[in-house]
């Protein structure tokens, strides 16, 4: 794959905070890819996402289906979003950024900030929506824009369905490779870093599944019990950004330190927060079978080989936490509708199929979970090419 299409670096004028966008390819004039705010986002991190994003749209490529996959971009802010001035900051790169947006950049929430954030800051900056530029490929923009904003005002147990989605496509990755193992869910097993949008469901859907989460990790550190966390009371007492209050904690909870959850006795490792969190300086605490990539790009290249080398499999985040990117475009162009039950089964469906292509494709192969992903990518790239045609 070549350069990325474009790739842009803008400075705020009031703050002096940097922000980025990285245009990887378009296809059908469109690219589709969140908007991150975290300190020290860089540009070399953004170039990789939005690299990531055209992989996972690719992934999900279904002839048979509405959804045709577009191109893939990324968006960052060098700033905390606990900042005071993070919104104002936010509202003043979208309004730099509007051209952008409204003719071929497609975004959301991601890592720090949450939809109805970007939705009130993209209003404010003067867009229609963050996601105007995929409307001329609708084919009744009325009915889709309805049926989304439906989808998004559905709740499942207290939580939205567009905070659920992503995690039920981690969990039905990380089941269907229990499932290959013989490993049964009883018995076996979680610890989840970041307990927001993504790393919530997440546990929240394997603890359903019958797994056992032990340990989950936020900015204030790790909460852990060797018996099982009670899910449903944290996910209870988190705030916005995905905190804990530690008042809920049982008498058999422990505090640890946060990278506790790292060498935690689990079978499946959930990393759902930040990326670079997994490298070759604590990859040798980790004793998990499994890593469960639910945040982009958390496990570093060294790290990976060493843990691939004695036998730990890790499931990437290209396919992994595709979920919620496939969801957005599912309901838009109406693959499925705004119905909660219809919306988890098609992605368990879905994650699975795809989960399963990669780990056959990586035993054919005798390769990683990760390669066999991006040899799928490269097979079925030429085909959106010739069908659709793209922009590098």
């Amino acid at each position: 794959m070549t350069a990325p299409l474009m790739s842009l670096v803008w400075t705020d004028h009031v703050t002096g905070r940097q922000g980025f966008l990285v245009v990887d390819r378009l296809v059908r004039g469109v690219a589709s890819g969140g908007l991150r705010m975290r300190p020290g986002c860089t540009l070399e991190e953004v170039t990789g996402l939005a690299r990531g994003m055209t992989m996972k749209e690719a992934l999900h490529y279904n002839p048979e289906g509405r959804y045709v996959p577009l191109g893939g971009a990324k968006g960052g802010i060098d700033c905390d979003p606990q900042d005071p001035g993070a919104y104002a900051l936010l509202v003043r790169y979208l309004r730099a950024m509007r051209p952008y947006v409204e003719s071929f950049w497609t975004t959301g929430e991601d890592l720090g900030l949450t939809q109805d954030l970007v939705d009130r800051a993209a209003a404010e900056a003067g867009l229609v929506s963050s996601i105007q530029a995929v409307y001329p490929l609708l084919d009744d923009e009325a009915a889709a824009r309805r049926r989304l904003a439906d989808a998004f005002a559905v709740e499942v147990d207290g939580i939205g369905l567009d905070e659920l989605a992503g995690g039920c496509g981690v969990a039905e990755s990380a089941l269907t490779a229990l499932d290959r193992a013989g490993v049964p869910y009883t018995g076996t097993r979680v610890a989840v870093q970041g307990l927001g949008t993504m790393g919530g469901a997440t546990a929240r859907f394997l603890a359903r599944a019958g797994l056992s989460v032990v340990a989950v990790a936020d900015i204030k550190g790790t909460i852990a019990n060797p018996a099982g966390l009670d899910v449903e009371a944290l996910l209870r007492a988190r705030d916005a950004y995905g905190t804990v209050d530690r008042a809920v904690l049982r008498s058999g909870d422990m505090e640890l330190p946060g990278d506790a959850w790292l060498s935690s006795d689990a079978e499946v490792l959930v990393p759902a927060a930040v990326s670079y969190v997994v490298d070759a300086a604590n990859e040798h605490l980790i004793t998990a079978r499994w890593i469960v990539e639910a945040a982009n790009m958390p496990v570093l290249p060294q790290a990976e080989e060493r843990l691939t080398a004695r036998g730990v499999s890790v499931l990437p985040d290209v396919v992994v936490n595709s979920g919620t990117n496939a969801w957005w475009w599912w309901t838009l162009f109406g693959d499925i509708g705004p119905d909660a039950d219809e919306a988890f089964a098609h992605t368990r469906r879905s994650m699975r199929a795809l989960v399963e292509l990669m780990l056959d494709r990586a035993e054919s192969d005798g390769t990683t979970p990760r390669a066999a992903a991006h040899a799928l990518v490269t097979d079925r790239l030429p085909v959106i090419a010739d069908r659709f045609g793209w922009y590098r």
